[in-house]
Parts: structure tokens; sequence; C-alpha cells
């Protein structure tokens, strides 16, 4: 049965007053079940329940963390698993949504890329996890304001069904997100970075995962980097940029003497200059089996100062969620604690 969420609002069955009630009980009220759309007909909602799955989910499992983050688990109707994170703020509510199940990248510090690759998600999936964590936090839709790509998974290999995802996220009929507050992540694939800059009807923002500015060390902490130089990662970064305008987020993990030498700040400086672009210096997080370890506070001061000497627009990133596995790098279907299981109702 094809999953609704997979079509675009433009698409959605019902004409007319019908189908504005249609979009409205999926992204403005949550619904999880047609039986709740209660000034819709019933030969409608008995049509819509033979005909379209409403709930992307057969299980939701949470892990709450002390900083009020939410690590959401999802399990898909064949077994597989997947999850996003809910990270409040006071001034905003950001979800973390994956595009895959597992991820092909093989990040050697990421929990993630540990897991190996289990298949890409629907478009549906994508933004099914959306209205669950609205749900989850017992709030509308339509209150969550920003979203980042960042979550299990590599998006530009998923490109076609991610866009997809994007589209429907920004349409007005349905979540109606500020195209300036949603982000894409990719590990560089200079391919899509390219293709992205051509949907000028999207204008989403872009990060790199560059996570080391020489071949040798970017190869070895990203076994799958080879397919992609640094060279050919910035020429497409700055004939994006060149497109679009946009600035570009250069995201850096940092590992202790790994990527984190100073010589290392000089030359990413250097791969840099004259691009717009901000760095955001991130403290690896932590996670059973892992080899590397973060760099201390004071090696990621310095390289700190070293790119801000160069004048280089640098913030260092504290992730949310560490003692709920829930931090950047740690996503991969672990429970630090007791998860509390939702079943949401199938359709």
């Amino acid at each position: 049965m094809q999953l609704l969420l997979d079509l675009h609002p433009d698409d959605y069955p019902l004409t007319g007053f019908r189908r504005r009630q249609l979009l409205e009980w999926v992204f403005q009220q949550g619904a999880g079940d047609y039986a709740a759309m209660s000034n819709l007909p019933a030969l409608d909602r008995e049509w819509l329940t033979g005909h379209y799955r409403l709930n992307p989910f057969d299980l939701i499992e949470t892990v709450r963390s002390a900083d009020g983050s939410v690590k959401y688990l999802f399990t898909l109707p064949d077994g597989r698993q997947m999850e996003a994170v809910y990270m409040p703020y006071l001034d905003r509510k950001t979800i973390c949504v994956s595009t895959m199940v597992g991820c092909p990248a093989r990040c050697a510090f990421c929990a993630t890329g540990a897991m190996g690759f289990g298949r890409n998600l629907t478009p549906g999936e994508i933004v099914g996890q959306v209205l669950a964590v609205a749900g989850g936090e017992g709030l509308s839709p339509r209150d969550i304001r920003n979203l980042v790509f960042m979550g299990m998974g590599e998006a530009m290999l998923n490109y076609e069904n991610t866009m997809q995802a994007a589209r429907i996220l920004l349409h007005a009929d349905a979540l109606g997100m500020s195209k300036r507050r949603v982000t894409l992540s990719t590990v560089g694939i200079a391919k899509g970075i390219r293709r992205l800059a051509e949907e000028d009807d999207l204008g989403i923002k872009l990060a790199i995962s560059l996570h080391a500015p020489d071949e040798e060390t970017r190869q070895r902490i990203i076994p799958t980097g080879a397919a992609n130089s640094i060279d050919e990662i910035m020429a497409a970064a700055r004939d994006y940029q060149a497109k679009t305008g946009r600035r570009i987020t250069m995201e850096y993990t940092m590992l202790r003497g790994i990527n984190d030498h100073l010589w290392q700040a000089e030359l990413l400086a250097d791969r840099l200059s004259g691009l717009v672009s901000h760095v955001n210096l991130i403290p690896m997080n932590p996670w059973e089996g892992s080899d590397f370890v973060s760099s201390t506070e004071a090696q990621i001061q310095a390289f700190y100062d070293a790119l801000q000497r160069r004048g280089v627009d640098v913030s260092v990133r504290r992730s949310r969620g560490k003692d709920a596995g829930a931090a950047c790098g740690q996503l991969a279907l672990k429970r630090p604690h007791a998860a509390q299981g939702l079943y949401p109702t199938n359709s």
C-alpha cells in the first residue's frame, strides 16, 4: 500500500475543499489515523484507509537527554530502524532527520558509519520523522521551524527522495518551512553539490563535512573520500556559491592527534580562501568501540585561534544529547537507558 506522505501536496488524493482538509489534518494537526479526521466524510476516510498508509512507522521509542534533547528510534514496516533527534532551544525547535537506514560513507569516527548501509528512506519516511517527533513532543508539526538533514545517511546518495522530502516540508500547504531554516549536510559528493545548486525552487542551505584539509588524513578517516578529492569538493563548493550566492558551512570533527594540528588549521584556511563560509569545529562525541577521542579543549582553542587569525568565520559547536546517544556521530540505534515505547496506529 502506498504511503500517503510520499506524495507531493499538489498530488494528494481528494479534491478541492476535501483535499485542503486532508492536508490540514496531516500537516497542521499531525493526525496519525484517518479515523481522527472527523470533518472528512466517512466514505472518504474509508477510501483513504484502503488505499494509503498514513503512518510510516510500526514502533517509535524515545530516549530523553538531561539537556532536553530527545532521540527518536523508528522501526519501519520492513523491520529496519533509524533515528531522528529533537533539539529544543529557547528561540527555536530543531529536528535532525535521517535520509537512510545506516550510512555508506563509513566515516571512521562516526557510529552510524560503523553500522554500514541498510537502505534509502522514501520521502514520506523522511517527512514522517518530523510529524512523529512533533506529535511525541505535544507540538503541531508547524511548530517545527528548523530542520537539518544531518542524521543517519548521506543525503546526496539518496538525492531524489531527499529533494522530494524537502519540497514537501517547504510547501505552503504542508509545513511551510523557510528555505533559510533547512540545511542539507553531505560528506562531500561533488556531483550532488553541483546538482543542488541547480534546484532553483529550493534554496536550502548546504553544509559540507570536510573533517580534514589534506588528502592523506581525510582518506584515513573517511574511506570513501577517495571518490571525491578535496580539490573536487572545493571546486564544487565554489561553483555552488557562484550559482546560489549562499554561504556554505564546513563541518570539522576534532580528532585528537589526527586532524587538529596547527598546520592543518593553516591548510584549511588556505582551502577556504575566497569562499564565503563558516567553519563548525565539533568536539568528537564518544561511542562504544571507537578508536578515536576528541581533541583537548586547549587544542580546539588553538585550532580555533589559528583559523580566526586567518580571517576564517569559525565557531565551536557543542553537540546536545550525548547522554542519550543522540549527539553528532552517535546515532547507531543504541539505547543508553530505558526507552519509552510508543505504538502509533497504522493506517
